[in-house]
């Protein structure tokens, strides 16, 4: 890992409260579409919905076909490194994912590590709560499902429950599972 650095990022899902984050570090020299099925780890995500990073100045990083239906001004993320793009602690930017539900997350860089010894990167730090289920509606949809599965008089409580097939617990967050997921992508 010669010459790479560590970036350790923090990202939140924005318009949820109490929030939902996490702490991750990966290497400097990952593509934008490589950070993307990061984050779909760490975050719980399932990758079926198009993305995109939009950084300071609203340039954005995305897939090229959604660069060239849209006519964007931007690069196409599996060109795009890190490294080129993120240089200082405290940058932040706006990753999206699924159009549709619109799921916003700021994405901040924490802090520029040197390479730990002995250390498999990516790894995830800490993270707090469960992310939402795919395709629930956005934030007000998730928001609507909560309410519903705590209220079992709720007249969408059992549609709710089937559709999760069982329970969902939203305070859960299982830091060695998003770890084992990570491993696939560990560097090498």
């Amino acid at each position: 890992m010669a010459g790479k650095r560590i970036y350790q990022f923090k990202v939140t899902l924005k318009g949820i409260r109490p929030p939902i984050w996490r702490r991750f570090q990966v290497t400097d020299d990952l593509t934008f579409y490589q950070f993307h099925l990061v984050l779909q780890e760490v975050m719980g995500w399932y990758g079926g919905h198009l993305h995109l990073f939009e950084l300071a100045g609203g340039f954005t990083i995305t897939d090229a076909e959604t660069l060239a239906e849209w006519g964007e001004d931007g690069e196409n993320e599996r060109k795009a490194r890190l490294k080129k793009y993120v240089r200082r602690e405290g940058e932040k930017f706006r990753y999206e994912y699924d159009f549709g539900d619109s799921w916003e997350h700021e994405v901040l860089l924490e802090k520029i590590l040197p390479v730990e010894a002995g250390v498999q990167y990516p790894r995830c730090l800490k993270g707090k709560r469960a992310c939402p289920p795919e395709d629930c509606g956005g934030v007000w949809g998730y928001e609507t499902m909560l309410e519903a599965l705590a209220d079992e008089d709720n007249p969408e409580h059992e549609m709710y429950v089937e559709w999760l097939d069982g329970e969902f617990d939203a305070e859960e967050f299982d830091l060695e599972s998003v770890n084992r997921a990570l491993a696939r992508y560990a560097a090498a």
